[in-house]
């Protein structure tokens, strides 16, 4: 049956707003009257954000569209993101305000000021250009979620280095293809990391990944867990060391960028196997990542903010290090997972340290929401006023427990819907406006965002179309790392006429304009919020010696979202058995790790195909629900 719009047309009861107190206060009190402006004058809009930050020197043009897709924006602007994240934080007030304060999953604790923050980056910024790193280079990052990983990021952006962030999740041959890429001469890792009670050996795979790519020439190691990793003599070096010398001064002189100048590569899952190198530029990233935080959870000085997203991600990138301390909020980190030692740790953490914002996946709120409603009500949680969602679309039965539960009906929640190619924020809601769970409701100021259908028509209320960005915008990816033809193949394709930036999401919109994500339409599965390509987790299956062919989808799942299936074809007189099973997700755990470790994986004598061979990966997915297969009419006999 088709949608019709009366399919989604809200009840009274699906709607929820805002109390007047969180309405009053919030820094867009009337979104429609904003959209409208800054729909008539988009550059006018962005130009008015980019004002509230400080540049070495104004820009000439607001927006170039004359080599489109490879949009410019800021042109001819001078800045450095870290000029606004720290720098001009420490000649005001702000200098003693808390920056950071993190916890560690054994409960070891660290706090940062803004002033002790901008010393440690510029010790390590000068540390990295005493190892040879100069503005343009690419370092790569692979740690654990501690301060270090974000005053290594920070002291890249600083001298003008690139940085490519790496989640600890990732095994040696992940991590060595993106050092390929990247062409990094140096690496950031720890020894290892907390989570769950034991410890990642971060170091170990890290040599690993070197190994596999010699063009590593020097490892810097932060010393976290304490058990004896090897240190290869003249490669790898203490940071604790290296910030001792003299030349860790803590002053540095922040490197002058142009607005369009990189600032990192952050690699993401793409329909092939080789993982795409998202390139964002200093000047329209930091303008479009504050201006997005500070309107849709309406950070104050006074505010306690907690992204409990990983660095390694792009939400860590831009809502973890960036935009909180562009704003000059005080942000909160913890290192490790939500349940060690008990299902309360993290209601225990907002209750210790006053966390006013909490923004995590529906990952996450699903896992606890299993262990019931007694481990938050245990806490006091009455200084949560702002709530958050983002990685995926989040059902309803879980936004209304978050609602109730963890918001105790009192505080919204900010359910985001954006990508790492996007930068930020692209459509949300704001703290005044209503909401009905399970919708992203309508697109950001600036964004002119629609659901199509395949000749480029909008999609009446209720149907089903394709995601698109019909303007650009200031923290647009600028490219693919390299390939600059599979970042217009891959995004402006498809709607090359008009020029329209393709999502790669399914969506539909209802009668009011809000927004309901139905998930990705390539073959990217997302679990607990990660993309994983479905073609790097096939790839990692067929270099094992007895899989001649494999194929990979995405199974709903309650508290992940998605769970990997795989199916595989084992080569001529290799015999099936629950221990090669075992074996090749062990393989898979190696080649690029545990997140995408199959749940399931069924050894077949064949796959369904098209007779031009392509995999009907529907038909596999529909079998493993238990669902009809629909048309199999293009299936090879």
């Amino acid at each position: 049956m088709t949608p019709t719009e009366d399919s989604f047309a809200p009840s009274t009861a699906e709607w929820y707003y805002p109390s007047e107190d969180i309405s009053r206060q919030a820094y867009v009190t009337d979104y429609d009257a904003l959209y409208k402006e800054s729909m008539e004058d988009i550059e006018g809009f962005w130009a008015r954000q980019a004002e509230s930050l400080e540049w070495y020197q104004r820009w000439d043009k607001v927006l170039d569209r004359s080599e489109a897709p490879f949009f410019k924006w800021f042109v001819g602007g001078k800045t450095n993101i870290v000029l606004n994240a720290l720098d001009r934080h420490v000649k005001t007030w702000r200098r003693n305000k808390m920056a950071l304060i993190w916890e560690g999953e054994p409960g070891d604790k660290q706090t940062f000021s803004y002033w002790r923050l901008w010393q440690e980056v510029n010790k390590f910024g000068n540390v990295l250009r005493g190892m040879g790193v100069k503005k343009g280079d690419r370092v790569t990052i692979y740690m654990g979620r501690t301060p270090e990983l974000i005053i290594a990021m920070l002291a890249c952006a600083k001298i003008g280095a690139v940085h490519s962030v790496i989640y600890g999740g990732f095994s040696e041959n992940a991590i060595a293809d993106r050092i390929e890429d990247a062409q990094s001469r140096v690496m950031v890792t720890s020894d290892g990391a907390w989570l769950r009670g034991n410890i990642v050996e971060l170091k170990k795979i890290a040599d690993e990944a070197v190994k596999r790519s010699p063009i590593v020439e020097t490892v810097i190691v932060v010393k976290r867990t304490g058990q004896p990793v090897n240190m290869q003599h003249g490669r790898d070096y203490w940071y604790h060391d290296l910030m001792a010398l003299p030349i860790a001064s803590p002053k540095c002189e922040t490197e002058v960028m142009d607005a369009e100048d990189p600032l990192f590569i952050l690699y993401t899952s793409g329909t092939t196997g080789k993982p795409k190198g998202i390139l964002h530029t200093h000047g329209g990233y930091q303008v479009y990542t504050s201006t997005t935080l500070k309107y849709v959870f309406d950070i104050r000085d006074e505010d306690r903010y907690w992204c409990a997203a990983d660095p390694g991600w792009i939400t860590g990138h831009s809502y973890i290090v960036y935009a909180p301390l562009i704003l000059g909020a005080t942000g909160f980190m913890y290192e490790g997972a939500p349940t060690q030692p008990y299902p309360n740790r993290w209601w225990k953490m907002v209750e210790e340290y006053g966390i006013t914002i909490l923004y995590t996946a529906p990952t996450a709120i699903r896992g606890l929401m299993r262990f019931g409603d007694a481990w938050p009500n245990r806490h006091d949680l009455s200084s949560l006023r702002l709530l958050g969602s983002v990685g995926e679309p989040i059902n309803p039965e879980a936004w209304r427990w978050y609602h109730k539960v963890i918001g105790k009906e009192r505080s919204p929640i900010m359910d985001t819907w954006w990508q790492t190619e996007t930068g930020g924020f692209m459509i949300t809601p704001m703290p005044s406006v209503g909401l009905k769970p399970g919708s992203a409701t309508r697109p950001f100021p600036g964004i002119d965002a629609d659901v199509v259908d395949e000749e480029g028509n909008s999609c009446p209320p209720g149907v089903e179309g394709k995601l698109v960005i019909k303007q650009p915008w200031p923290s647009m990816l600028r490219t693919i790392y390299r390939d600059p033809e599979r970042f217009k193949q891959q995004y402006w394709s498809t709607y090359a006429q008009q020029g329209w930036y393709l999502a790669g999401d399914a969506a539909r919109k209802d009668k009011d304009g809000y927004f309901w994500i139905i998930g990705r339409m390539d073959e990217v599965i997302k679990v607990s919020g990660y993309r994983l390509g479905t073609a790097e987790i096939e790839s990692g299956l067929v270099s094992h010696p007895a899989v001649a062919e494999a194929a990979v989808i995405g199974v709903p799942d309650e508290v992940r979202g998605n769970v990997v299936y795989a199916y595989c074809i084992l080569k001529a007189g290799v015999q099936g058995s629950e221990e090669l099973v075992d074996k090749l997700k062990e393989h898979v755990r190696h080649e690029i790790g545990p997140i995408a470790v199959p749940t399931k994986l069924e050894i077949v004598a064949s796959l369904p195909k098209t007779k031009s061979g392509k995999i009907m990966r529907r038909v596999l997915k529909a079998r493993a629900m238990g669902l009809p297969e629909g048309d199999t009419s293009t299936l090879e006999e």
